[in-house]
């Protein structure tokens, strides 16, 4: 493959209008060899970067053969949908016998685009990538047919049970949750499945999370190689002679805060009041100096991209040796970091920075509730004397952070209201208790201060034109804006500047007005759906919900690759290597690096939030016919959604009851044709907890 000879031709293309003749295109590029050009034709062909129309010998982007590159994303037996690369286009609509065999997971060119009533339409092309062709679901004794042994109803990606082969089932149970192997029968035209792995019962939130790790193809263990690698690089002493090439701030009061749970401390900070502002330090665990490029541990971590959270185990990026080991800040040792220096004045306005490596050692591991407690005025002595060499500079940290956290809402820093849960298993891993994770000054200080040092990384890198990975969050899609000001106006608020160009104080202002009504989850979760996914990209194009015009991640390097890229990239800026050498040796790396951390971490929040529902559901199996206040979170054709107060959603059927005709208005109300009786989304509702499907990760609500 020679790049430099695909990159010309991917130029000559993305300049034409329309096809070009193949042989047209062979003279333009100047590749001398017609088998070299051959070959880069049925590379990019392959990569469905290009499409060769063979009947007429012409070659084009996919975008002037009115072609679509997109990746299968649900199943229906006959039809199934594709979702475009381009995240402006909806999802289309693949007619039977027009899928070519495709299944979920598989990347696909999509031609004979069209748009009908409801939606695009079109066929597959080809097929440029098949998916892992494996799936998890639920495994159902089934006697009908004698050319099968059972079904198995998919956990996600297709709507109906598929087949399995006779002979295919490994000899599990009815309600096994399974992994199972799929494949397309020419002859029947149909999927059938074979049983590969029996997790357990399917009645188990753990179970279920096995299964939702292993179909989001999350690795869960480590090679012998990698952690041979990361012993050897842990058990690294730091020298005097590494002491002597850093800014050493052993003696400094730096202190970590993080949860009480919390193993991986990859960052501190520091605080000193000036004259006339602070200067504000933070300091991040040094992972690159561990973490080397080329490495078989390296290769692992970009493979990962990012550690995975769930409710009763974390899926560490890093071997343990490195991120709960030596890369972790623990208080009274001597750790390695990469600290972020900066001056700030009286308003808290960045004026100065600089990064630089460093060694410190942490005096306390403070724990947010217990900071909490000292800024409230809460603390007992026992606190106070904990936190005794830090005391004043958690104050200092404290006035800064509420200046940060003003001058935030005033450019227009988007509050999304949180949901996330908090979720307390027993000693058997079964879910016991759920609430709302709340958060207080302490966790809204260090956040502050992340924001402050990752912008500063990215000013930094930007000033010295090198490549870099930049966390990018672009505008709202205008479509998605106008469902947004549709909803906002059903609601009662002002709509007149939802539209294409809307600032970010627009939309915090609508979130700020809807706080205190019953539509302030709604809203924002509304104006989250109306923007672009926040993502990595090497060029930088803003952070639009932070409305920041240069950000990127660099505070968590333990838990993110991206992270360790832009320490890696800006220890060789801090070391003084030429701008011309960091170009040479980091371009690739930091489009490849932003491409998959991108792709790691839709893939970590895919299954994060795919298990909660387990743990909710198994949850709520020992709350059946309880009694609970909620608020109607949304409402479909066939009912509604409510959210009640520990924040577990349920669904409340509406079809059931054959006295009653609803209609939903398609924005915020459903109402009765029959008896008048109407409900609308932020509804004060009562309802009883019905049943819960720990299997489905469903749970269903009726209303008193």
């Amino acid at each position: 493959m020679n790049i430099e000879e695909n990159n010309i031709i991917m130029n000559i293309l993305n300049e034409q209008n329309e096809p070009i003749d193949r042989k047209e295109l062979w003279l333009l590029s100047g590749v001398p060899d017609m088998e070299d050009f051959n070959n880069a034709i049925s590379y990019l062909e392959g990569k469905g970067e290009i499409v060769v129309l063979s009947r007429i010998k012409k070659i084009a982007t996919p975008e002037n053969a009115g072609c679509l590159k997109a990746t299968i994303v649900r199943h229906s037996g006959s039809f199934c949908f594709a979702h475009p690369e381009n995240e402006s286009i909806p999802d289309v609509y693949v007619h039977s016998g027009s899928d070519k065999g495709a299944m979920p997971g598989d990347l696909v060119m999509l031609r004979n685009i069209t748009m009908e009533a409801k939606g695009p339409a079109g066929e597959v092309y080809k097929i440029l990538e098949k998916g892992s062709r494996v799936i998890t679901g639920i495994y159902e004794k089934s006697s009908f047919g004698h050319n099968r042994d059972g079904l198995i109803e998919p956990d996600t990606g297709f709507s109906n049970a598929i087949p399995v082969v006779k002979g295919g089932s490994l000899k599990a149970k009815h309600g096994d949750k399974v992994k199972a192997a799929i494949a397309f029968d020419k002859k029947t035209k149909r999927i059938n499945a074979r049983v590969i792995k029996i997790y357990g019962r399917a009645d188990s939130a753990k179970i279920c999370a096995d299964a939702i790790i292993d179909a989001n193809g999350i690795p869960t263990k480590f090679t012998v190689a990698v952690k041979h690698e990361a012993a050897i690089a842990a058990a690294m002493p730091i020298t005097e002679e590494e002491i002597s090439k850093r800014l050493d701030l052993r003696d400094e009061p730096i202190f970590t805060i993080d949860g009480e749970d919390a193993k991986d401390l990859d960052d501190a900070i520091s605080v000193k009041q000036l004259e006339k502002g602070w200067e504000l330090g933070v300091h991040i665990a040094d992972v690159s100096h561990y973490v080397r490029q080329g490495t078989m541990l390296d290769d692992s971590a970009m493979e990962r991209g990012t550690s995975v959270y769930f409710a009763d185990r974390v899926i560490p990026m890093l071997p343990v040796e490195i991120s709960n080991g030596c890369c972790s800040l623990n208080a009274g040792t001597k750790k390695l970091t990469f600290s972020a220096m900066m001056t700030l004045n009286e308003k808290a306005e960045l004026v100065d920075y600089r990064f630089e490596k460093s060694v410190i050692i942490s005096k306390v591991r403070g724990v947010y509730s217990e900071v909490n407690k000292i800024i409230n005025g809460t603390a007992d002595d026992s606190l106070k004397e904990k936190y005794a060499e830090v005391y004043e500079e958690i104050f200092a940290a404290q006035e800064l952070a509420e200046i940060l956290k003003a001058k935030a809402k005033q450019r227009g820093e988007l509050e999304i209201e949180s949901t996330e849960l908090r979720f307390v298993l027993d000693e058997k891993g079964v879910c016991v208790d759920v609430s709302e994770r709340e958060r207080g000054n302490a966790e809204e200080l260090i956040e502050q201060f992340m924001i402050m040092a990752n912008r500063a990384a990215a000013l930094y890198a930007k000033s010295a034109g090198i490549p870099f990975v930049y966390r990018v969050h672009e505008s709202p899609d205008p479509e998605k804006l106008e469902a947004l000001a549709e909803l906002a106006a059903v609601c009662g608020f002002a709509t007149r500047r939802l539209k294409e160009g809307v600032h970010q104080t627009d939309l915090a202002a609508l979130i700020n007005k809807a706080k205190e009504t019953p539509y302030a989850r709604l809203i924002s979760t509304q104006v989250l759906r109306s923007m672009a996914k926040a993502r990595y990209d090497e060029r930088p194009l803003g952070h639009f919900g932070l409305s920041l015009e240069d950000y990127c991640h660099f505070t968590s390097p333990i838990r993110r690759y991206p992270d360790t890229s832009v320490h890696r990239i800006l220890t060789d800026l801090v070391s003084g290597a030429p701008v011309d050498e960091i170009n040479e040796k980091y371009g690739e790396f930091a489009k490849k690096s932003s491409k998959m951390s991108s792709e790691r971490e839709l893939r970590a929040m895919r299954a994060e939030r795919e298990s909660e529902k387990f743990y909710a559901a198994e949850y709520m199996t020992k709350h059946i016919g309880e009694i609970h206040q909620g608020v109607v979170s949304g409402i479909t054709n066939k009912g509604l959604f409510v959210a009640i107060e520990n924040g577990i959603e349920g669904f409340v059927s509406l079809t059931e009851n054959e006295k009653a005709y609803f209609e939903y208005n398609g924005t915020t109300t459903t109402r009765d044709r029959k008896s008048g009786v109407s409900y609308s989304i932020g509804d004060i509702v009562t309802v009883e907890v019905k049943a819960a499907e720990i299997a489905l990760g469903t749970v269903d609500f009726s209303l008193m």
